[in-house]
């Protein structure tokens, strides 16, 4: 199980001095294991296109759904409380991760994986670095359900930088499921094998890790293409993504409450160029250091 997630108190920041500057993006150039040059992250309006491989975390709510223009005025300042993190992969090129942690970043998840054949070029120096300089640090797998199936998507995973270990700065890995943005919305597949898709891709990586793996999703993604299922509500700690200026995102239906919200698709961090995704997690540093540690 995990631990549940307490709402964190503390006194709320002003928005300026938590997020920096929003929106700005550089000309970096990054390349994945498949070959494919990627430019920088697009602004949000900018058209969205990736290739295999190219994949990051809500791409595909950008491509089906199209995202807001953000700006700090747009960003609840109660996203902005709390324990703050980011996502990241080979898009957002050499990160500094001593001065991401000394602006206050507590957390980061970055992809290592994507269907059976990609992985992050980054992920590799990422992951050491971010853990030596006092992250806490964990991997996510971009699912491709159209591809094959969960539990082999699972072991490549886990094989592939996606496990766990309890030493203080390791967080459970994530399942990224979301918008297919190379096709369908929900990659072809009924509600029901989808459900049964993200079972094995649970139970195979909860043999490999005895970790429950956390789900990184949209309300809208997860309503639509699993049929409002509420079977992972007591497995999984939830990731939501929901750029929005409300003071809470909005939860899958199945889902209890929030572990973490993805709040901003532009936000800006010291030692990280251009975008990058702004994370918050519900509750205390303790609790999340709980879930880190399986306590």
């Amino acid at each position: 199980m995990f631990p549940v997630p307490r709402p964190s108190t503390g006194p709320r920041r002003r928005i300026a001095t938590a997020l920096g500057v929003l929106g700005a993006a550089l000309a970096l150039t990054a390349t994945t294991t498949g070959g494919a040059t990627a430019a920088p992250e697009p602004d949000q309006g900018s058209p969205v296109h990736v290739g295999p491989g190219e994949a990051y975390m809500g791409v595909g709510a950008r491509i089906h759904e199209g995202a807001p223009a953000e700006a700090p005025s747009t960003v609840a300042l109660a996203a902005t409380d709390g324990v703050q993190g980011i996502d990241v992969s080979h898009w957002q090129g050499a990160i500094n991760w001593t001065s991401v942690r000394n602006s206050g970043i507590q957390f980061a998840w970055m992809k290592a994986t994507e269907g059976t054949t990609y992985k992050d070029d980054r992920f590799g120096s990422n992951y050491p670095a971010a853990y030596d300089a006092g992250v806490i640090r964990g991997a996510y797998h971009f699912a491709r359900p159209d591809v094959s199936g969960g539990a082999t998507q699972a072991n490549y995973f886990v094989d592939n930088g996606g496990g766990w270990s309890r030493d203080n700065l390791t967080l459970p890995g994530v399942l990224d499921i979301e918008h297919n943005p190379y096709g369908a919305m929900c990659y072809g597949l009924s509600t029901t094998q989808m459900r049964t898709w993200v079972n094995d891709f649970y139970t195979t990586y909860k043999s490999r890790t005895s970790r429950d793996v956390v789900i990184y999703t949209t309300a809208s993604w997860w309503n639509t293409c699993t049929g409002n299922w509420t079977g992972m509500s007591a497995k999984s700690p939830l990731w939501v993504a929901h750029w929005t200026s409300a003071a809470s995102p909005t939860v899958p239906s199945g889902f209890p409450t929030w572990t973490v919200w993805q709040y901003t698709s532009t936000g800006a961090v010291p030692g990280v160029s251009g975008n990058v995704d702004r994370d918050r997690f519900n509750g205390s540093r303790d609790r999340l250091l709980a879930l880190a540690d399986n306590t």
